[in-house]
């Protein structure tokens, strides 16, 4: 279901009414994902246009439970370009909005398994911004130099194919 913007662009929504902002690549490469889990995101003011515009970065956040609750930390979200003097601080702490039995969950795993929990993406689902949280185990350089080999390979085999045709 694409839906008609300003200008006649077109914004890519799913049939669900989800439209990516932004998928963290980066974390699929340093780290192994065991599972996810969907938060909200509490946040004050501008903050909203901005993430809506795509003015934010999220390469090196990663979340913590503090007190049975979820926070986001380094999530950096550019100052709104036509904010007034009350606009949104760019690197505050901003809180994760999940039941109490998740985070006692989350809490659990990460303390005892030595799990990190990253933010893999984020996106708009029926006006509301959320982030998917990944409950993930860092790669060493094996790994990553696994994953490079098969993604050289996939690539190879993609291109011939297409030759062929």
């Amino acid at each position: 279901m694409a839906k008609k913007g300003k200008k006649g662009q077109k914004n890519e929504y799913t049939e669900d009414g989800i439209k990516i902002l932004a998928v963290n690549r980066k974390a699929r490469f340093n780290y192994t994902v065991d599972e996810s889990l969907e938060c909200g995101i509490e946040l004050v003011g501008t903050e909203v246009k901005s993430l809506r515009n795509g003015q934010f970065s999220f390469s090196d956040s990663y979340a913590i439970v503090n007190n049975l609750e979820l926070f986001l930390i380094q999530l950096h979200i550019t100052p709104y370009d036509h904010g007034n003097i009350h606009n949104h601080e760019p690197d505050r702490r901003r809180k994760l909005l999940a039941h109490k039995q998740e985070i006692k969950r989350l809490s659990r795993k990460v303390d005892e398994k030595g799990f990190t929990l990253i933010p893999m993406k984020v996106y708009l689902k029926n006006s509301k911004i959320k982030v998917e949280l990944g409950i993930c185990r860092g790669k060493n350089v094996q790994d990553k130099r696994h994953t490079i080999r098969d993604r050289d390979e996939k690539r190879a085999v993609a291109r011939e194919f297409r030759q062929r045709i």
